[in-house]
Parts: C-alpha cells; structure tokens; sequence
C-alpha cells in the first residue's frame, strides 16, 4: 500500500511529499528488528518514546511527523488496529481466535502446525495477544494466507471484544477460565464475563469451541450465535465432548499417547511434548481444525508430527552426565504449576529419579497471590515432590503450603548455588515461575555446567 491509501484507512495525514511511497513489508514497533519495506509503528510508552528512534524507517505510523515518511494519526495504536481490519476484510482467510487463562500458546503451537499441512497459515508469535499483538499478527498475512490464528488476551471487560473487531473470528475458542489475571479482574466470574466476549463475537455461520469440563466455559454456549463443538478429555468423571480425547497412556518422559475422537470416528495421537496438560491442548486444537474443515485423521496425523514451537514451555533437556532440566519458565500461575510438577513427578517415578522443583513467583495474583503460592507448595507436597527450591520472599507461599524441608533462597542467584551444589546425574529438575522472575537463567546456568543435548524445544539465540 502507498502511505497515501494507508492514510485514507487509517484517517491520517501524510506528512511531506511522499504520498506515493509504497509500503511492501510488515509493521514493527522495534527498531533493533526491522523489517525491509515495512512500517514502523512508534508507540509513546511509559519510559519510551518510539518517534525518537524514527530516523532510517522505511515508513512511519506515528502520532507527529519524524525524520522518516510518517502517516501522522492520533492514536498509532489505533490507527494500526484499523490498518489490520481492512487487510483481514481483503484476505480470504479463515480467522482462528482463542482466549483462556492457561494454556493459549501450547494450543496456538498445535493449531498453527495442524492448520499448515491444508494451507499456508499465519499465527501469533511469543506473546503477541493484545492491542498491538494482533493487529501485528495479522498484517503478517498474505494474499495466498488461508488460516490466521490469532491468540487474544484481556485485561478487562471489553478488550477482547475490541480485539474482535480488528480480526473478527470465524472460529473461536474459550480453553478455560483459570486464576490467572485474577488480580487484574477480581474474581473467576469477571475473567469468564472478559473471555465470553470472544464467542459473542462470532456471525450465525461461525464455530463457538468450549471446555466442557470448565465450568465457566460450557454454559457460554448461550452468549454465541454460532454453532457449538465442545472438546474434552475422558478422565473417568463422566465427562463427554464433541471431539474427546480418551484412553491414555504417557512414556518415561511422560509424553502421551490417545485416541482422539469425533463423530464416532477415532484416530490415534502421540505427542512429542512431555506433560498431560498437553492433551487438553490437542484436543482443544483438534476441535479448532475440526471446526475449520480438516478430517480428523488429518488432524491426528499432524499433531503426531508436532514439534515444541515455543521456547521456555516444558522444554525437556538431558545433561551429558544425565540429569534432566525441565525448563517451564517462561510463565506461571497456580494451574500450569500444578500441571508442571504432576508431569515433574510423573517423570521421577517412570525414571526412578529423585525430583527436584525450582519454584519461584507467579505474578499478576492479586490479593490470591499468597493463597496460590500455599496451593501450589501443598500440591508439589500431595505429589511426594522430592525437594523443594523456593525462590524469593515473592514466593515464601509455597515453602509454607510444602511444609518442613522445603528450600528457602533469597532469590535467583542465591537459589541457582543451591542448585549447583546440590542436584545429581540422576535427578530431575523443573525450573517454573513467571516471566518476570527469568527463573530461565536458572536452567541455562544448570545446563551450560557442561554440555547438554536438547531432547525437547530449543532456545532461540539471545
């Protein structure tokens, strides 16, 4: 597009002689990551101001005019949410949108690999799920684009419902209503009425996908006008879907087998990825593709040939001496910790390995920050989790929730001693917190002590 038709979307001005410039690339908000032809998008944030850094774009979407050709515009933000709709209203593309307390990146993996063996396909990348996030996910699309996946997340009522408006779903899907962002939102019921906005915003023809088992999910049947296709795992408690998974089994780095079912017909699954969680994952995956077009075997097929496509998740690394590093730390809250540490035992009792959890804070909890943090000691507790590392004041919870024996450090530094000192060839070592804790560096220092082969997931280089 020229700045000139970019400007006419958006309701902007072009600032200086430059109308005819044409755009050929894709908008980016970092400058250390340019993209050739592309717009950058300056953003004034709280400690940055990105018009300052302008000088040598190809093309400018900015609030004033800069060194380099600029459509000058209000609200950048806004601005470029509007350039994402009309590119999605010209594309004959099928928009795949999901939203969920846990579970959103591993499912967007899956998706995103299954949906690529029937066409090209985009998706959203790292934790690309807001305001910004989406709009720059979907102008990575093309003319031959047949599927966009497009993660979303909220911080409150009535985002989602905007991020709808800028890739409006033609699938959407609800994975659960969890305590993660409870402290953003108050209560499980205000996260449920934030998510919900996602299948309202489906046409008559669209594919509402829910959690039969969550039960905040299933009844959002009645907030659609779209058709329903629920999707769930057979635990033994009754528990039926529309596209099911069932009869599992796990190997020794607990990765699962199952047979996925829809209408009757049933193909089998064997996950790459080590965790039970990751069944959920699939299946909710599954119904997604399902809902799109794809036969199941097709589908069955392609989440077989998975591989981890985000780093930091249930990464699965072996030492050359043996121990095992399993590096979760790229986010925490108290349902995919509990997840962690059921896979983290699961491991040690199919290897005959001692286990070791290195938990540190799981953030964005509010006033249930300290009730979370117990939780999850008491649960690592149930499991018969053999060591406990806790790092942090942030995180004494789970010290206290876990009982005597439990590892109190100061913090990072003080923990990854401990560490070092302390784990053997034969154990198993799961690293968890949130992203901002970078519990990461942990795992890296652990691993690089000599050198280790990557079993599962890989880090990209820094």
């Amino acid at each position: 597009m020229t700045l000139r038709e970019i400007a006419d979307v958006v309701g902007g001005t072009v600032a200086g002689d430059v109308a005819d410039l044409v755009v050929s690339g894709p908008p980016y908000v970092d400058t250390r990551t340019p993209e050739p032809g592309g717009l950058f998008v300056a953003v004034v944030g709280e400690r940055v101001d990105g018009h300052a850094f302008a000088a040598g774009a190809h093309a400018v979407l900015g609030s004033r005019p800069t060194e380099a050709p600029t459509v000058v515009v209000d609200d950048p933000v806004v601005a470029l949410g509007r350039l994402a709709r009309h590119v999605v209203d010209e594309l004959d593309v099928v928009v795949l949108a999901m939203t969920g307390s846990q579970g959103k990146t591993g499912t967007k993996d899956y998706l995103a690999h299954v949906l690529a063996t029937a066409g090209p396909t985009v998706a959203t990348a790292g934790n690309h799920n807001n305001e910004l996030g989406v709009p720059l996910t979907v102008l990575r699309a093309g003319r031959d684009t047949r599927f966009l996946v497009v993660e979303m997340g909220a911080r409150g009522v009535g985002h989602i419902s905007y991020l709808c408006e800028i890739a409006p779903p033609d699938v959407a899907a609800v994975l659960n209503v969890g305590t993660a962002h409870v402290g953003e939102f108050g209560s499980r019921e205000a996260i449920a009425l934030a998510k919900g906005e996602i299948v309202e915003a489906l046409p008559g023809e669209g594919t509402a996908v829910l959690n039969a088992a969550d039960d905040l999910v299933a009844p959002m049947r009645t907030r659609t006008r779209g058709r329903v296709l629920t999707f769930g795992v057979d635990r033994g408690d009754g528990t039926t879907a529309d596209v099911q998974a069932r009869d599992l089994e796990v190997d020794d780095r607990v990765r699962p087998s199952f047979g996925l079912g829809f209408a009757g017909e049933w193909w089998p699954v064997r996950l790459r990825q080590s965790g039970l969680h990751q069944v959920e994952n699939a299946a909710a995956a599954a119904a997604m593709a399902i809902a799109a077009g794809l036969p199941l075997e097709q589908v069955a097929d392609a989440l077989s040939a998975a591989e981890s496509a985000s780093p930091m998740r249930m990464e699965v690394h072996e030492r050359t001496d043996g121990l095992v590093v399993l590096n979760d730390a790229y986010n925490a809250n108290p349902a995919s910790t509990s997840a962690a540490l059921q896979t983290l035992w699961a491991m040690g009792q199919r290897q005959g390995r001692r286990t070791v959890a290195v938990l540190g804070e799981m953030r964005e909890l509010g006033d249930t920050a300290r009730a979370g943090h117990v939780e999850v000691g008491a649960v690592a507790a149930q499991l018969g989790i053999d060591v406990v590392v806790v790092v942090g004041p942030e995180a004494a919870g789970v010290a206290e929730g876990y009982g005597a024996g439990a590892v109190t450090t100061a913090g990072r530094d003080d923990a990854l001693a401990w560490v070092r000192e302390n784990v053997a060839a034969e154990d198993v070592v799961l690293v968890k917190a949130s992203n901002g804790a970078a519990l990461w560096v942990i795992a890296d220092e652990l691993l690089a002590q000599e050198p280790a082969e990557t079993v599962e997931g890989d880090r990209p280089a820094p």
